[in-house]
């Protein structure tokens, strides 16, 4: 009975500092800084609004990928990446070590895509861009009167004794 209580509390204490890990988490962010004297310029700082005062420190590690190339910066103060172009599309990511005094420390990573918005002057995720264009597609149903075989060869007569496709329709002949 005591090892079967004991197995339920540890299970129990393992599912319970998890999900308190994937909420914690879940509260940093980072943020793409505006300068003015360095607008054009990839400017990140790291934000844990919901969790700042409850963990001992986060230290923050970014990196900045395009080209194949990776740039890293370290640590919460806004960094320049000067090495990014705003015509790049870049890999963004940032790991973030959160110690506190409630559970060990723990990791958290997140990556997204950016690219530069030209219309906003901002670097934005690159599914939150605007679409240049929406075009629908649609099928024209064409009735020629074309004969083709099972694989799309296009037939000069009717075959006799198979399946054949005319006008988008399937056929067998006897």
């Amino acid at each position: 009975m005591k090892k079967i209580l004991l197995v339920l509390l540890v299970t129990l204490g393992l599912q319970t500092q998890a999900q308190f890990t994937h909420q914690w988490c879940d509260s940093l962010s980072y943020s793409i800084v505006i300068d003015s004297s360095n607008w054009n310029m990839l400017n990140v700082t790291g934000n844990a609004p919901g969790i700042i005062n409850m963990v001992d420190s986060i230290d923050w590690y970014f990196s900045a990928c395009t080209n194949g190339l990776c740039y890293t910066a370290q640590g919460n103060n806004p960094y320049y990446f000067p090495q990014i172009m705003v015509t790049d599309t870049v890999k963004f990511c940032y790991d973030a070590f959160v110690h506190s005094p409630f559970t060990n420390s723990f990791a958290c990573q997140e990556c997204d895509s950016l690219i530069y918005d030209f219309m906003t002057d901002t670097w934005v995720l690159f599914s939150m861009s605007n679409p240049t264009s929406i075009n629908e597609i649609t099928f024209n149903k064409v009735n020629d009167g074309k004969i083709y075989d099972m694989l799309g060869r296009e037939l000069n007569e009717i075959p006799v004794g198979t399946m054949y496709i005319r006008n988008q329709k399937l056929y067998i002949t006897k």
